[in-house]
Order: structure tokens, then C-alpha cells, then sequence
């Protein structure tokens, strides 16, 4: 792979090509990216949609929308840097073709900003239960009908792959989705493979898959585009956008600590058992004077999380760095973070977050209720749907299927069409309006 395609500012619809010294310096290509995500319907919805503690009452717990904003701030502190150095390793970029340092910082900024915009409401278990449906659930009744891949789209309905739906679809009025460039579109793209085969290697990229069947065409335009290495000629498969690794990497960052730091607030990790993890990881920068200037935990733990972020965020560039050449050659096969030398001290803080947080009672209580909340909506609506197409339904099913938006396509001849309408409608709901459809359809609700 070269940065020359990589950097790509094509756009779905362009017919011609798009030149980086042609650009207009005050709003550069790049920059529209995260204008036109963070201005989307979608995008606004992760306002209420769950990052770690599902529907809280408290004002300083993460909601995906603030995840996502603090994950492009950091996606973009690590594209500059790692952008300045490739511009000193590689001056034709900026010399020939006019690319600066921020290119890199606004490109990642865009990509992680929407990194999460495909999720469920109810978090990673509602990815689950929608899969759980298809898979075990009413929806396995489907299988028969459909091909091996598009069963697998739903089976592990990916939030990933939706995200990708969600910027490329065209529908009415809106040809390519956001129209978004090439590049961000493939550094957004962690997992460039279809559903199956599922995990074929221990390859990073391989770990998940980043688009539907709906989407294979999309990608595929998009991969020739940027000059994606092509991993396997049987089934769609692809080395990842380097790029990509820093939206991880920012991600990776960010759960880790932040989630953490929410965990600390909330009370449920003490404070000095805490705080021994984080200093552990900032040993190096800590100024114990500023620290102990501090007269509460909030302010405390802020400090140290900073820090932390600083820290990681060296680190990965620097890791990008060195392995450039493995990682344009597809052949790095792991997350920027897994070769840091701080792998042990941010394995104990996930580890603490995953018994502490990840399942204490008030979130898994949560989950719980949200699994019956998308079971019952999915349903409900694959029945209405999939009953009007056969001209049998009732008159129930004529009523829920008015309820649902025009905008979306379920009256199609193609059962994974309608079936992957529904999802995307489940998908795009918060928790809140998910939990009110819910009543609706119990009938708490008039």
C-alpha cells in the first residue's frame, strides 16, 4: 500500500479526481468528514445510547456520544504526530502533493468520531441480542432462506458493519450516505472482511467483520480505491487502512482509561486501589507535588487520567513508527497497543474494569431488561413486515408496520432485505425511544 491512495479525498459519486494542493484551506476535505458525521441524525442519537452503565441518572458517566468525542480527540492527537513524522520520512507527500500533518489528524478525528454511530442501543448486549434472535432465537426460522453470509450478517449483527451502512447507504435524496472521503471511510473500517469465515486467522483485522452483504460492493470500490492489500481471493478480505490502527488505538485508549475513571466515580473501584493502577502507568511523568495538591478524588483521578492518556498516546505513535513498513505491507497482525511496554499495567486495569464494572449488578440488570426490550421489537416488526409481504397479515401487523419510517426500505422481495430493514431500524433507536416502542407494543404506553 502507498500513502498516495491511501489519502484518497474521492468521494462516492466523483467523477473526477480530487487533488490535495487544489483544496481550500479553511475547510479541507477531511475536515467536511467529521462536520457531516458529527452534524448526522445517527450520530446524535449516541446522546442517549449506552457506553458502560446503561440509562444512568448521574451527569459524569460516558454516553457513546461522549466516548466518541473524546475518542476523536485523542484519534486526532495521534494522526498529527504520527502524520509530522511520516512527512519527515516521506517529504513527496507535502512536496509533491501538498499534504500536511493535520491531513492525517483530521482523517483519524472523522473515522473516530464514528466509530461507534453503527451500535445497538443497550451497548455491546444489544449487538447480542439481535444476533441471539437469528440465532437461537423466532429470527433462526430464517436460516433456511437465506445464504450462508447473509445469516451470518445477522447471526453476529456487528456494530462495525452497521456503521459502515449507516455512512455509505444511499437512500432517497442522499446518494452514498455522508459521502464521506475514501480515506476516512477505510481508516474507520477496523475489520475490512464479510461475515464468514468467521476468525480464519489471529490476524487483527479478522477479529470482526466491518461490512454486510448489502454494503460488499461499497467496500470492495473503496478498497480498489485506496489500494488495499487483498487478503483472501475466495471470500472478501482485506489489509487494513493504516490508519485504522489509530482509530483502534484511540479507542483502545480511551475505554480503557475513561471507563475506568467512570468506575472510580461511580464507587465501584476504590479509590486507592485505583489509584495505584493509574500511577503505575504514569510513574514516568507523574509531578507528586501537583498530585498531592489535590483535595479530591475526582480532581485527583482526572489528573492521573491525563496523564495516562498522554502516556499511551506516545506510545502508540511510536509504535506505528516503527512497525510503518510491516503495517503498509499488511503484515502487522496486532492493535498498536498489544507491542506497548506499558501491555501489563493496561491489562490490570481492564481486568479491574471487567469485575467491577462491566458486571456489577446495575449493569448487568440492565442488560438484561435490554434483551427482552430488542427481542420483543424485533419480533414484532420481522413479523408485521415479513406478514404484509405474504398478504397475510392482521390487522396488529398493518398497524405496526404504519409506525415504522418510510425512510427505510422493508418492502423488499429479498428476505435479507427486509429482515437487515428491521435491524437497522432497531439499531438506530436510543435506549430511551427503544424502551418507549417497547411500552408501545406492551401496551403501557397511550
Amino acid at each position: 500500500m502507498n500513502w498516495e491512495q491511501l489519502l484518497s479525498l474521492k468521494r462516492f459519486g466523483d467523477t473526477n479526481k480530487r487533488i490535495r494542493k487544489e483544496q481550500d484551506e479553511t475547510r479541507l476535505g477531511f475536515e467536511v468528514d467529521y462536520d457531516r458525521v458529527i452534524f448526522s441524525s445517527e450520530f446524535r442519537s449516541l446522546q442517549d445510547k449506552t457506553q458502560v452503565i446503561p440509562l444512568s441518572q448521574t451527569d459524569f458517566v460516558h454516553t457513546r456520544l461522549t466516548h466518541s468525542l473524546e475518542v476523536s480527540v485523542v484519534g486526532r492527537s495521534l494522526g498529527r504526530l504520527v502524520g509530522k513524522k511520516l512527512l519527515e520520512k516521506h517529504p513527496h507527500l507535502q512536496n509533491v502533493h501538498g499534504y500536511q500533518a493535520n491531513d492525517f489528524g483530521a482523517i483519524v478525528a472523522a473515522a473516530a468520531l464514528a466509530h461507534d454511530i453503527g451500535n445497538p442501543p443497550f451497548g455491546h448486549s444489544g449487538e447480542k441480542a439481535i444476533g441471539e434472535f437469528f440465532k437461537t432465537g423466532a429470527g433462526s426460522n430464517y436460516k433456511s432462506q437465506l445464504t450462508l453470509k447473509e445469516y451470518q450478517d445477522l447471526c453476529d449483527f456487528e456494530g462495525n458493519a452497521n456503521g459502515f451502512k449507516i455512512l455509505t447507504e444511499s437512500r432517497a435524496g442522499r446518494s452514498g450516505g455522508l459521502r464521506l472521503s475514501y480515506a476516512t471511510l477505510g481508516a474507520f473500517t477496523k475489520y475490512p472482511k464479510e461475515s464468514l469465515p468467521k476468525k480464519p486467522t489471529t490476524h487483527i483485522a479478522d477479529k470482526k467483520y466491518g461490512f454486510f452483504q448489502s454494503e460488499k460492493d461499497a467496500f470492495v470500490d473503496i478498497a480498489s480505491e485506496l489500494g488495499l492489500i487483498k487478503r483472501s481471493h475466495k471470500d472478501l478480505s482485506f489489509s487494513r487502512h493504516p490508519l485504522a490502527f489509530l482509530v483502534e488505538a484511540a479507542d483502545d485508549i480511551c475505554y480503557t482509561i475513561i471507563d475506568f475513571e467512570d468506575g472510580i466515580n461511580l464507587g465501584l473501584i476504590q479509590e486507592e486501589f485505583a489509584l495505584e493502577y493509574l500511577i503505575n502507568l504514569v510513574r514516568d511523568r507523574i509531578k507528586t507535588e501537583n498530585y498531592y495538591a489535590l483535595t479530591n478524588k475526582e480532581d485527583r483521578v482526572s489528573y492521573l487520567r491525563a496523564l495516562a492518556i498522554g502516556t499511551l498516546i506516545d506510545e502508540a505513535v511510536t509504535i506505528f513508527m516503527k512497525h510503518e513498513e510491516a503495517i503498509l505491507n499488511g503484515d502487522f497482525d496486532c492493535a498498536l497497543l498489544d507491542k506497548s511496554k506499558y501491555d501489563a499495567q493496561i491489562k490490570d486495569i481492564i481486568k479491574i474494569s471487567i469485575e467491577n464494572i462491566y458486571q456489577s449488578t446495575e449493569v448487568v440488570d440492565k442488560e438484561i431488561a435490554g434483551y427482552g426490550v430488542i427481542n420483543t421489537l424485533l419480533t414484532t416488526y420481522t413479523n408485521a413486515i415479513n406478514n404484509i409481504y405474504d398478504g397475510t397479515a392482521s390487522n396488529y401487523d398493518k398497524l405496526i408496520f404504519k409506525s415504522l419510517p418510510k425512510t427505510i426500505n422493508i418492502e423488499s422481495s429479498s428476505l435479507y432485505q427486509r429482515l437487515s430493514s428491521v435491524c437497522f431500524y432497531v439499531s438506530l433507536l436510543s435506549d430511551s425511544k427503544a424502551i418507549l416502542e417497547y411500552k408501545k407494543i406492551k401496551g403501557f404506553e397511550f
